[in-house]
């Protein structure tokens, strides 16, 4: 759980710290600074894609999620949720309500919603293993501080959805452990690093690719690891 912890408090340095900054930092540099952590992001993936053992599965597992995903709605269903949350903390006249709800909810899908957040919860959970939290947690810091330099308070806030939810996979992926092998474990982390090349591809500019669609594909391996 340290890494959760690690992770909410990065949000909260690197929010507080653009807020000091307020808009302080140039647009082409903030851009910049986003684009390298993509590449990182891109390293991050391409090494835990390889921890896959049966490529059939990766396949398999991304086709089915994707299936699942698309008929369940899951993106549409998230934008929904998040604009019907903005919506509730507006308040009419206030402008800067609106400006809290915006970066609240911006800031909030940005750090929960995307396969580092689910697939790090479930490598500390399962393994112990705290890299890719710790790894997350140095990115949500930075990007945490564009943000706020531009969206204000909301960044800040959005802290405590981030350790709830990291929290909750940690917990479940802890008493799930025993009942799955290091196979299982290496598909799963392989099937979701390539979902974490796709996020930075999004962060690139370079595809628009519905993240959230394809998140089941991370769970799939488990059925099909069994049945293989």
């Amino acid at each position: 759980m340290i890494a959760v912890l690690v992770n909410g408090a990065a949000i909260i340095v690197g929010g507080s710290i653009g807020l000091l900054l307020k808009k302080g930092i140039p647009e082409e540099m903030g851009s910049l600074i986003m684009k390298g952590m993509a590449l990182c992001v891109i390293y991050i993936g391409m090494s835990g894609a390889f921890q896959g053992e049966n490529t059939m599965v990766a396949i398999l597992s991304m086709m089915t999620g994707a299936i699942l995903g698309h008929l369940m709605k899951l993106d549409d269903r998230l934008n929904r949720f998040a604009k019907k949350i903005e919506q509730r903390m507006k308040k009419e006249g206030s402008e800067e309500k609106s400006t809290v709800a915006e970066g609240f909810v911006t800031a909030t899908l940005l750090f929960c919603i995307g396969a580092m957040a689910i697939v790090g919860s479930l490598q500390a959970g399962l393994a112990g293993d705290y890299e890719m939290l710790f790894t997350k947690s140095a990115m949500d810091g930075i990007s945490a501080v564009i943000f706020a330099a531009t969206l204000g308070l909301g960044v800040l806030l959005a802290s405590l959805p981030v350790v709830i939810y990291q929290g909750l996979i940690v917990v479940i992926a802890g008493f799930a452990a025993p009942y799955l092998s290091n196979y299982i474990i290496g598909e799963m982390t392989c099937v979701g690093s390539l979902l974490i090349v796709a996020i930075a591809l999004n962060m690139l500019g370079i595809t628009q690719i519905k993240i959230m669609n394809l998140m089941p594909a991370v769970l799939i391996p488990i059925a099909l690891c069994q049945l293989m």
